[in-house]
């Protein structure tokens, strides 16, 4: 059985990502957030909450213990410290599998009118995101970092993935595709070793988000 600890568990990506865990897998899930009163109904045969901050690496550690799966779905400006204190922490824990949740733009791979209003939307904080890609790519780690487009709340799972390397044009992506994407990764093992991949949801190109 495969255990997996959710960091940011209260991000709407994580609860679609919870329910997904819970319907369709046997997955033991730890979930890492500040408040947990924030979650409520939890199944407690299948789940453990924890109360922590992810810059605190000694609880953090604590969480780790057992797991097999750690899935990043966290952000915020201290994005290249909370980066150090996982990996430091999953190094120390002996844990390898990650699945990070990024934004695209940080290789310059958004071409055209949509990049330019990309990297305007994301401000400086493209460069810390950078970092804390590179970090995760210069450690050991079997991680995936998915790079994803603009969110949106539709009901659908329709999702494209792109290689680093090759541009990322597509303008939005549904939660509910990230999620499914976060969930398979966590089945598959195998799938997504040491990749970093655009999401984005198939004939969307455009100057910018049809929502926008």
């Amino acid at each position: 059985m495969t255990n997996v600890l959710i960091l940011g568990a209260n991000g709407q990506v994580a609860r679609l990502a919870i329910d997904l865990f819970l319907k369709e897998t046997e997955t033991q899930l730890t979930f890492y957030l500040r408040n947990s009163k924030r979650l409520k109904s939890i199944n407690q045969n299948r789940a453990r909450i924890v109360e922590g901050d992810v810059n605190d690496v000694e609880k953090l550690k604590e969480a780790m213990i057992g797991q097999d799966v750690v899935y990043a779905n966290i952000g915020g400006s201290d994005i290249v410290e909370k980066t150090e204190r996982i990996i430091e922490a999953m190094n120390a824990t002996g844990v390898k599998r990650g699945i990070f949740i990024n934004v695209l733009g940080i290789y310059d791979e958004v071409p055209g009118n949509f990049g330019e209003w990309n990297r305007r939307m994301v401000g400086n904080g493209m460069y810390n995101w950078r970092q804390s890609a590179s970090l995760i790519e210069a450690s050991d780690l079997d991680y995936t970092i998915l790079r994803c487009t603009w969110f949106t709340n539709k009901e659908e799972v329709d999702y494209e993935i792109t290689e680093k390397g090759e541009p990322l044009t597509g303008t939005e992506i549904s939660r509910k595709s990230i999620a499914a994407v976060v969930v398979k990764l966590a089945k598959k093992p195998e799938w997504g070793i040491r990749c970093s991949w655009g999401l984005s949801k198939p004939n969307t190109k455009g100057d910018k988000p049809a929502f926008y």
